[in-house]
């Protein structure tokens, strides 16, 4: 009789080769980043920072954008939405829907993810910041926002209006979906990545804080009969807390804030309790 070690090995030679392409097969699975914007799906800085999440290994990027400027939105909905297909340069680039930047984002989680589930939610480059208390004010907040409300983890990026830096924010924000691809993101957690004008000194995370736009007041442009056309007046404000987010940016940083969902002052909140309110 012929010794069994010969076909014990062959079997264990075939395991191997099956879980190896096994394996092959669930490492080939992409890396799905569902991309948004409240500028609007024509803004260059989106598509600078599709440029750069394309670049990466074993990621598929989408796009679902708002079809026009949705910028101070926040997470407002409109609900039922108009979808086109939005094409640059004679090519199929993303879906532009007519909505707010959190419609853009629901859409895309439903419906173009409906069989295939994506991994993150980017939203950016936004023009301008959203650092402090304006993150409450942002569509390109709102719209990673929605993102986490659904339960995928979350980045808004956001810079200076007139910033140089476009390339170096689509590349610092590309590295790290890079790092939530191959370590896993933080569960329940938003980032948001905030980059300056001019030379850049590093890397502050801070915690958000201060309001650095304000509304200083409103001037009358036009009036007509009993109708009257007024314009904000806005001022930006110069932190002077080192320890905000807007600090860190105004300083020449670029902040990075994990941001998340829920807003309860948990520090009051038994004092509330305390107050012994009633129902008249």
């Amino acid at each position: 009789m012929r010794p069994t070690a010969e076909p014990t090995r062959f079997s264990q030679f075939l395991s191997a080769i099956i879980l190896t392409c096994f394996s092959a097969v669930v490492t080939a699975q992409p890396y799905r980043v569902l991309l948004s914007n409240d500028d609007g799906i024509e803004s260059p800085r989106l598509h600078a920072l599709h440029k750069a999440l394309s670049q990466l290994e074993n990621v598929e990027v989408v796009v679902s954008a708002p079809n026009a400027n949705q910028s101070g939105a926040s997470q407002s909905s409109i609900g039922s939405v108009t979808v086109d297909n939005f094409e640059q340069d004679g090519r199929f680039f993303g879906y532009a829907v007519h909505g707010r930047p959190a419609d853009a984002v629901r859409f895309g989680i439903k419906e173009l993810g409906k069989d295939q589930p994506f991994d993150i939610v980017v939203s950016g480059i936004n023009r301008g910041a959203n650092v402090g208390d304006v993150s409450h004010l942002s569509g390109t907040v709102g719209a990673a926002m929605e993102g986490l409300y659904h339960g995928l983890p979350a980045i808004a990026v956001s810079e200076a209006p007139n910033s140089e830096n476009t390339a170096i924010t689509a590349r610092f924000a590309a590295s790290l979906v890079d790092r939530y691809r191959r370590l896993g993101a933080p569960s329940g957690t938003m980032i948001s990545i905030n980059v300056p004008a001019g030379p850049l000194k590093g890397i502050a995370v801070r915690p958000m804080g201060d309001s650095y736009l304000q509304t200083g007041g409103y001037k009358i442009v036009e009036q007509t009969g009993q109708s009257t056309d007024y314009e904000s007046v806005r001022l930006i404000v110069n932190s002077d807390n080192p320890t905000t987010d807007t600090y860190a940016y105004q300083q020449g940083y670029i902040s990075v804030t994990p941001l998340k969902f829920n807003w309860t002052d948990f520090e009051i909140l038994d004092e509330v309790e305390s107050w012994n309110l009633q129902i008249d």
